[in-house]
């Protein structure tokens, strides 16, 4: 709980039932109405655009604004436009129909959302795979995605080339940013096809392809991990993703409501607002709470090619930073930078998060250091396409440990072992239902079936409801770890542990910390009469995955990991082992 004083009088004005009552209200913006979509009855925003496509014609009336920045690079909206339709034709060009996939592997670049939206404008299926993961990943999710084409930058090339014979549906890659000439035949120089960002504004936009979209169109393939160490591609529509958009505009309606204050009308002549944005786009916040908002809202987007709070610090000053976070690690580590206050980020007005555990102290500090900001949370996952809970303002500060409340156009329900729903109070796995829902995986139907229900998702988190309905997660259960809003499947880690000769058991568990939220840290029994240090399993598990899924820490056993009767590694024992040598 929060100190009563941060609260205004009063707190809160109206029930969340009441609050939502008057958002959707008939002939309101945010009316909603009821669709059956793939036989399954929903909640949806009447007056959301249909797709994608009408977003990025919105994004044309910004015209001159800033919409891209990174570093000395500056990038409009206008010639964001013209780089994208020029690419979208010379993907059709390339053969590419609608439905196919089109791979986009890069690092944050002013190329990634013009390789999005181009895919996106032909109604093909744009298909980010993660830019951290090694040659071997990257070549399971052009082979699972059946990716046609993909665009990537220089780095991603150099560690892809090598598996491009294993990708046989690929037919030609585009790369980005290489300073070197490209003697591979299937491969090609993006630039030859929309220069450098600097000529963007220069060029002529084409017309926008003359292809019919759907709402409930596929219009994107996010790969998530799976508890079977491969990762799983959500299917996501554009129905999904604009769903997405409104959720979060009722949420903040919600919070003016509830505090006693009429939402403001939306104002297309107010000054830009600046996101600082340093969470991949290939994440579903980085795509679809971010980037898709800030092209209808015609904010402008501040890219860091890492997060790193001393460059961030000017950076926020200088391009008057309206709105960061993304996950809490960077909400953290700005309130408690030592040279803060050396700048100017009176520009500041929300700082928000979601995708790992956020401690409930975080959001005091941040009214202490920034007491004219909003504060926010959420939660969802890729399934959900984003944010499916929120958590803003003064809701945040009386419930700390929340998540939030479900958006208007959803429903959330905690479901016992039996399938049963539980009483409010009690902790179960968390349901969740609503137009941001996806529609399943890409080509797994036996997952598909495990996890989605008549529209709900069986999220693998144990949560309870408070008697209003604010939801509050306790545990996953799924056997993941989130590091700095990176998702690490344990049995991921684990099986790379044993694929070294000398581990005979292993178990990955998460370390908490205060800043990432938790870090992944391994137990092993070596086989006997056979030795490894700890340098060299990690080494060991550097070469098979991703750097944010090594073990920070690993501990060594003489004997078998404990188990239960069933042969279940008990793994708070283990994590009590951390927790004991760190007090140690």
């Amino acid at each position: 709980m929060t100190d009563a004083a941060a609260l205004p009088p009063g707190f809160p004005a109206m029930p969340v039932a009441q609050a939502h009552a008057l958002i959707t209200a008939p002939g309101s913006m945010l009316e909603l109405e009821e669709k059956e979509i793939r036989g399954v009855k929903l909640k949806t925003w009447k007056n959301a655009p249909p797709t994608l496509r009408q977003i990025f014609e919105v994004g044309r009336m910004w015209g001159a604004r800033e919409h891209l920045v990174l570093d000395n690079e500056r990038v409009t909206f206008a010639a964001h436009h013209a780089a994208a339709t020029t690419l979208a034709h010379q993907l059709i060009a390339d053969g590419v129909k609608p439905g196919d996939r089109v791979a986009i592997i890069m690092r944050n670049l002013p190329e990634w959302p013009v390789a999005f939206w181009a895919t996106v404008l032909i109604g093909a299926i744009a298909t980010p795979l993660n830019a951290w993961w090694t040659g071997a990943e990257l070549e399971y999710g052009l082979q699972d995605s059946g990716a046609v084409i993909a665009v990537c930058d220089a780095e991603r090339w150099e560690r892809l080339r090598e598996h491009v014979d294993a990708c046989p549906a690929l037919k030609k890659v585009y790369v980005s940013r290489s300073s070197e000439d490209i003697a591979d035949p299937r491969a090609a120089r993006l630039e030859g096809v929309i220069a450098t960002s600097a000529s963007w504004g220069s060029f002529n936009p084409a017309p926008l392809p003359e292809i019919p979209l759907h709402p409930d169109d596929d219009v994107t393939i996010f790969y998530t991990s799976g508890t079977t160490g491969k990762p799983k591609g959500a299917v996501i529509t554009h129905r999904n993703i604009i769903s997405n958009i409104f959720n979060a505009i009722a949420g903040q309606a919600r919070a003016f409501l509830r505090r006693g204050e009429q939402p403001p009308a939306p104002d297309p002549s107010a000054p830009a607002k600046a996101f600082l944005l340093s969470i991949p786009f290939f994440h579903a916040t980085g795509c679809f709470a971010i980037l898709a908002p800030t092209m209808l809202q015609g904010w402008k987007v501040v890219m860091q090619r890492r997060w790193a709070t001393e460059e961030a610090l000017p950076l926020m000053e200088r391009e008057k930073i309206t709105h960061f976070g993304g996950v809490p690690t960077i909400a953290w580590q700005v309130i408690e930078h030592p040279r803060l206050k050396e700048y100017d980020l009176s520009s500041v007005e929300s700082v928000s998060y979601g995708g790992a555990p956020a401690a409930p102290e975080l959001v005091k500090r941040i009214k202490e250091v920034f007491p004219k900001v909003t504060p926010g949370q959420g939660w969802g996952m890729t399934e959900t396409a984003a944010t499916a809970v929120s958590n803003f303002a003064e809701d945040y500060l009386l419930r700390p440990a929340s998540c939030g409340y479900p958006a208007p156009s959803g429903e959330a329900k905690i479901v016992g072992p039996d399938g049963a729903e539980l009483p409010r109070g009690e902790v179960g796995e968390l349901w969740y239902k609503g137009p941001i829902v996806v529609r399943g995986y890409w080509n797994k139907p036996e997952a598909t079936a495990q996890t989605f229900a008549d529209g709900w998702v069986k999220t693998g988190d144990l949560a309870k409801q408070d008697e209003e309905g604010f939801l509050f997660i306790v545990d996953r259960a799924k056997d993941m770890l989130i590091r700095g809003g990176e998702n690490i499947y344990c049995v991921e880690v684990e099986n790379a542990l044993y694929d070294h000769p000398a581990v005979m058991d292993a178990a990955v568990v998460g370390i908490p910390h205060k800043i990432l939220g938790e870090e992944p840290g391994a137990v092993v029994t070596l086989k006997p009469g056979v030795g490894a240090t700890e340098d060299a399993l990690r080494h060991h598990v550097a070469q098979k995955l991703a750097a944010f899924k090594v073990p920070v820490k690993i501990l060594f056993m003489n004997e078998p990991l404990p188990r239960n009767a069933n042969g279940k590694i008990l793994k708070p024992d283990l994590k009590r082992l951390f927790a004991e040598q760190g007090a140690a």
